[in-house]
């Protein structure tokens, strides 16, 4: 029988008169403290080939050392390294379309990471609307069942950890700059000209496999980044059960300018045998599921939108109607995952009327950051906090657009009912023209940018024409360059408040377009729509306008266009 003593990670420790390792151990881990090995009856291997699997295990199982902020690898210098790994500096690069994705799986074995990538027990969500809220459901739902889950989400807002949940919580600055280092320098040491560092994302879903194995999560949520076939979180070859969200036309420069081409790389989650579950799609789109599904033997369930009756009166915890195909999808994805893997009986969707109350909880309590997200700025000094009330969503496809538009008009509207209802209560009587008290001291504006590979003439009159349908009408337009860079892996403390170079080409463009939607209107409507150099100097306009109206005026703003930029306004809005 031999013992092993860990020892500080700069010190080798002696495990037998010819071997020598080093321990990535940090001196205080609680799951191994006292580790030793029984002598071996005859026919069990060789202790040099079990010392070579333990040294594995350990490296694998163990947290690596958390560096501190105020070392020599801080925060600010892991961000300066990540956004070295950014090979396009916009996403107008066209240059990249999943090029040499088998380097992917080169990428798992220098990190060790091949056997845990097949133990682990992922659900895998790709789609162009709706994965990321999706996947926020599912983890929900599987976390109120006691699992310990992990959720890696894309992009990020404010902070890149937030791509990174454990148990709902994003990780902790410490275990990040543990876990990437100890990646980032395994990579930069074993890389080479045959086998290069690793892209940007490539690399994020590489530390999100390493934080989850090594955090041993029962339950990995994956949501793809872009497409699904040569997307680097389909680097998983045996998922639990897949989902495909609503499909539509995003990223067409990459993934192709038809639905069905679009479908086609979306389905490369597939993998053969595995349960796979979907929302309606438009014909090209589930024709194309289907052959894939069927090529793969994969069983495709195409689910319905959940009912209020299902919830037994509870609000999904994120906003908007069609967050109840999101929730639907949610509930199967759990549900085979809880009777697979947890080993949980869950009753079939057609035998129960109201869902367990487990589900539901994990439903209404789900969040997301910059979807259908109602934020009042916490800076401006007004008379009360409703008085400037940002309302943000990151839609940047044209159905997604109008989804939008409808829960930004239905929120509105009920906002400003609930504030009609205080004046009513506080004794003031409606107006006479047939609008609350509440709805006419409201003005909508609109705060907007979108990447220029978009089209705007796709995008702004979905969103336009369906609030104006609904009721709303925005008093004016704003558009703004986003504060945030491609090309760079930031804080809110370096971001910078005005560029006098800045190019305004663009807004210059999203302006004209807005203004052609305007022009057939009464000509006081007209020119309604300013650009602005920068977005601080947006919000600052907002908050003048708020302090020198009249009493009580509630302006009311929605953000859209790029969660770039909702991120970009959560920076400036929130304390």
């Amino acid at each position: 029988m031999f013992a092993v003593s860990f020892v500080p990670r700069t010190t080798p420790c002696r495990l037998t008169s010819a071997f020598l390792c080093h321990l990535s151990i940090p001196p205080h881990s609680p799951r191994l403290h006292h580790l030793h090995y029984q002598q071996q009856p005859p026919h069990l291997p060789s202790l040099s080939s079990q010392i070579r699997s333990f040294r594995k295990q350990i490296d694998m199982a163990a947290p690596p050392v958390m560096k501190q902020k105020a070392g020599g690898d801080s925060y600010e210098e892991a961000l300066a390294a990540l956004s070295s790994l950014i090979t396009k500096r916009s996403r107008a690069d066209k240059s990249n379309k999943g090029d040499r994705f088998e380097l992917v799986f080169d990428y798992l074995k220098l990190l060790d990471l091949e056997e845990d990538m097949l133990k682990m027990k992922v659900i895998h969500v790709a789609g162009t609307k709706g994965k990321g809220s999706t996947c926020a459901f599912t983890e929900s739902i599987l976390r109120n069942y006691g699992f310990r889950t992990g959720l890696f989400t894309s992009p990020h807002l404010i902070d890149v950890r937030e791509r990174f949940r454990l148990d709902g919580v994003d990780i902790s600055e410490e275990k990040f700059l543990g876990y990437f280092w100890w990646c980032y320098n395994r990579l930069k040491e074993r890389t080479n000209e045959e086998i290069p560092m690793p892209t940007y994302f490539r690399f994020l879903a590489l530390l999100a496999f390493k934080i989850f194995a090594a955090e041993e999560v029962d339950a990995a949520i994956l949501e793809v980044g872009l497409g699904g076939k040569f997307d680097a979180t389909n680097a998983v070859q045996k998922p639990v059960v897949c989902g495909i969200s609503s499909l539509g036309y995003d990223h067409m420069e990459i993934l192709g300018d038809t639905l069905g081409k679009i479908a086609g790389e979306k389905a490369g989650i597939f993998k053969l045998g595995v349960p796979a579950f979907t929302v309606p799609q438009p014909d090209e789109a589930m024709r194309v599921l289907e052959e894939k599904a069927s090529e793969l033997d994969v069983s495709l369930e195409v689910v319905q939108p959940l009912t209020a009756k299902q919830l037994n009166g509870q609000k999904l915890g994120l906003d908007g109607e069609h967050q109840y195909f999101n929730a639907r999808l949610a509930v199967s994805l759990a549900s085979t995952w809880l009777q697979q893997i947890g080993k949980i009986e869950v009753p079939s969707m057609t035998q129960m009327s109201i869902l367990p109350d487990k589900f539901i909880k994990g439903l209404a309590t789900a969040s997301l950051q910059g979807r259908a997200q109602v934020v009042p700025d916490q800076f401006i000094e007004s008379r009360t906090s409703g008085d400037l009330v940002f309302y943000l969503d990151g839609a940047h496809s044209p159905e997604s657009m109008e989804v939008c538009a409808k829960w930004f008009s239905s929120a509105v509207k009920g906002d400003n009912q609930s504030e009609s209802s205080k004046h009513l209560v506080n004794g003031s009587s409606g107006s006479s023209h047939g609008k609350s008290s509440g709805e006419e001291n409201c003005q909508q504006i609109l705060l907007f940018n979108c990447m220029s590979v978009r089209d705007p003439n796709l995008l702004l009159p979905h969103l336009r024409n369906t609030c104006a349908t609904h009721g709303v009408n925005f008093k004016k337009a704003l558009f703004v360059p986003n504060m945030s860079v491609y090309h760079k892996v930031g804080t809110a403390a370096d971001l910078p408040e005005n560029d006098p170079q800045v190019d305004l080409s663009w807004q210059m463009t999203l302006q004209k377009v807005w203004e052609s939607l305007v022009h057939s209107e009464r000509e006081e409507d007209c020119g309604k729509s300013e650009v602005f150099t920068s977005l601080p100097m947006a919000i600052k306009w907002l908050r003048d306008s708020v302090h020198e109206s009249s009493s009580g005026t509630r302006v009311q703003v929605l953000v859209t266009g790029s969660l770039h930029l909702v991120g970009d306004v959560l920076r400036l809005i929130r304390k």
